[in-house]
Formats: structure tokens, sequence, C-alpha cells
């Protein structure tokens, strides 16, 4: 069976992305996106993975994501593949055209539907959010005929689901994404703490910043990957500012590099707004270290409060600096409990799942 697999972007890796790869590598599928950062693809472990592009896209919003949604919209290669799986959220357009389909699903856009107050209110200027709203407004009924063009729907938590349901009336199966848990390992609990994430404002890195300035004896590296896009590079210039001299940002680092910073940290800590699965925190896991992160969105269904780390409710830098003392003061305790949870989601289980909805 020949096999097409859809992604908006991939000149920027993170979770979503690393999914798509997987994929891509477990059902030997073409990949097709707009933009393509080829090294950082070979510096993620990858470089066997070839996408094509299907044209570039600007890196500004709203026109990167625009653009890209028309570009998968008039996209036609339905007579050239047996099966079509969709990953990305302005690629769903695609779908239209391309039949069979699945449409893994990460989240319904977010900017358009769950966190639409909080873009609104905190990364978008007060003069553009009349434009904003007509530009919403706009595409949700856009994303709403696109999305009913899927075929079927999987999903990669609890969370995606319900909002799936909430915003476009369409039922999902949970698939949690995966973690090649092999190529973790534990090595120490080092001096530092780590936190990887995209360096945007829906991660709250800044949450990070001022608890770790409460706590100057401690140490944090965030590994942060980021866009080029306007109101992106802003904040993570607002970051740069704000960060205290015992926490470093590093960006571009290798998969290899990667590893090797959760093998020896003292655990992990991600501060993301109703993230919608967090698979850094299984990664953390997978090395056996703890997580501390919010009660809130996928890490419910990650994390296991007081045996794999902790779960603060209501969120910030006093709750986070006190859960760093009591965590860190014996981290190697959760090892055990962190990697057998972590093995629930490992990168085997889920080819399996996927190989069975697509009928391989």
């Amino acid at each position: 069976m020949k096999i097409a697999i859809f992604h908006s972007f991939l000149d920027n890796i993170g979770g979503a992305e690393m999914v798509t790869l997987h994929l891509a590598r477990a059902l030997s599928a073409d990949v097709y996106t707009t933009n393509v950062d080829q090294d950082k693809l070979n510096r993620m472990g990858f470089a066997d993975i070839k996408p094509k592009s299907i044209g570039r896209v600007p890196k500004s919003s709203p026109w990167r994501q625009q653009l890209a949604s028309i570009r998968f919209r008039f996209l036609n290669l339905s007579d050239r593949y047996d099966f079509f799986l969709i990953t990305g959220d302005w690629a769903i357009s695609v779908a239209v055209k391309h039949h069979p389909n699945l449409y893994y699903c990460h989240s319904p856009i977010r900017e358009l539907w769950d966190a639409f107050g909080f873009v609104r209110a905190e990364m978008v200027k007060g003069w553009q959010r009349p434009i904003f709203d007509f530009w919403v407004w706009l595409n949700r009924r856009l994303n709403r005929a696109h999305v009913a063009s899927a075929d079927r729907i999987v999903c990669n938590s609890r969370n995606t689901q319900a909002r799936l349901k909430k915003y476009l009336g369409r039922e999902a199966m949970v698939i949690n994404p995966p973690v090649e848990t092999v190529k973790f390992f534990y090595r120490q609990n080092g001096d530092y703490w780590l936190s990887v994430n995209r360096l945007i404002n829906p991660k709250r890195v800044e949450i990070q910043l001022a608890a770790f300035a409460r706590r100057p004896r401690a140490k944090l590296i965030i590994v942060g990957s980021y866009e080029s896009s306007a109101h992106f590079l802003r904040y993570v210039e607002k970051i740069k500012q704000e960060k205290p001299p015992n926490v470093e940002i590093r960006s571009g680092i290798s998969q290899t590099e990667l590893i090797n910073l959760y093998a020896d940290c003292r655990g992990f800590i991600t501060t993301a707004y109703d993230e919608d699965f967090g698979l850094t925190a299984v990664e953390a896991m997978a090395a056996g270290k703890p997580v501390i992160a919010p009660a809130e969105g996928g890490y419910l269904e990650t994390v296991l409060d007081g045996v794999t780390g902790r779960l603060i409710g209501d969120l910030d830098s006093a709750k986070l600096a006190t859960a760093i003392d009591e965590v860190g003061g014996d981290p190697a305790r959760y090892r055990n409990a962190c990697q057998a949870r972590a093995d629930e989601f490992d990168l085997a289980r889920f080819v399996v799942k996927i190989k069975q909805e697509i009928n391989l």
C-alpha cells in the first residue's frame, strides 16, 4: 500500500513533527509539507526521511498558516497513493480531495478554538484584534468544512478528544503519541533541571524563569525551538531579557545531545497551558526522571501525581519553586515508576495501533 502523509510545516521540530517522522519511517510513507529544514531533521535522527515541499510559505502568522491551508486545499495527489494520513492542523484542508484518509489530530487549531481567548489577550495587539476576530470567524467556517472531510479521526489524548467533540462535533479514537523509549536512559540525577518546549506564549516559560529566580542555587536548562515569526521572536526576546543567571537557553541541538541532557538532569519541568498531550514529559520519564507539570491538559493522562512526579493546580512560580524543592530532594526514588510509565507509550505499541487503523 502506498501511503502519503501531510503535515503543515517541517522547519521547526516539536512533538507533532516527531510523530509525523516516526510514522513516515514505520509506514515507508512519503511526506508532503510546506517549509522544510532538512538539517534539523538530520540532527533529530531522521536523515532517512526526505519530505517533499508543495511550496514554501511565509515565516510570519497569519500568512504562514493561511497560505499553507490554501496550498494543501488545492493539492491533488489522489491518483498517486492508496491511503492518506493527515497529521498537521493546517494541512487538514487536503482531506477534501484525498480519500481514503485518516486524520491524526494533535488538537483542533488552538488559536481558532480552545486557546482563542488566550491568544487574543496575550499575542495580539489591541489594534489588531478586530482583524484577528474576522480571521478567526472565517477560518472556523473553513476548518469545520475541512474536518468534515476527514473519513476517520484518531487523536493523541482524551483532552484532544473532548475538544474535537466540543468544537467540531467529531468523534475520535485515542491513540497516544509515541516515544522511542529504547533510546532514552538514566545515568544520574545531576545538578540541573531540564525543560524542553517551543518558545511560544502558551508554554508559559516565564513561570519557570520566575521560579528559578526564587531558587538561585538551582540550575535550569531550557531547550527551546522557535519559529521566525515576529510575535514568536518578541516572546523569545522577552524570555531572554527575563532570564536569571542560573537559567540557560539552548536551541538547535541534536537528538543525541537532547537524550544526554535527559539522562543527566535532576528532573523535568513543564508549564504549558492546557497541553494537548505533552510528549516531552514522557521522554523525561523514559529517562527515569520525575516530571513537574500543571494539573491540566494532557499531563493528567501521563504524569502520575506523587508517583512519577508532581502535578500542580493553579500553577504559579511560588508553587513551582516549592515543587522543585520537594521533588528535587530525592529524585532517584521516582526512577523505576517513571520508566515503567513511559513504556506504556512506546513507539512499537503506537505503530501496531496505527497499522490496525489503516488495515496494514
